[in-house]
């Protein structure tokens, strides 16, 4: 995927992000001890800094963005309700995108 194919997609992604509701059957929740609403806090703010940046993220943020990425992956197994699944499979998908772009990227 070419930069110019991410960003497109990484925006995409990111304004369907944006227009969801966080979901009501993990408000709340801490699977693995993870702190769910942080979570995507703190992923949302690693993306939009990718794109304020213009498909650029430092190597703190990058850092930063592949722990929630790890995070991401332990706590979606324990995700049951259909609604916060969708919403933190869709979250990690945008992660890893952008994760991808980033300094020291090494997430599959």
């Amino acid at each position: 995927m070419d930069e110019a194919e991410r960003l497109r997609d990484v925006s995409r992604l990111w304004e369907e992000h944006r227009r969801a509701v966080f979901p009501a059957d993990v408000r709340g929740a801490e699977p693995a001890g993870i702190d769910l609403v942080l979570l995507d806090a703190t992923v949302a703010g690693c993306v939009s800094g990718w794109l304020e940046g213009g498909g650029s993220l430092d190597a703190e943020r990058g850092r930063v963005l592949r722990d929630a990425v790890t995070d991401l992956d332990r706590v979606l197994p324990e995700i049951t309700g259909a609604d916060g699944s969708r919403y933190f499979r869709h979250l990690r998908r945008l992660a890893l995108l952008v994760s991808a772009a980033s300094p020291g990227a090494a997430v599959g």
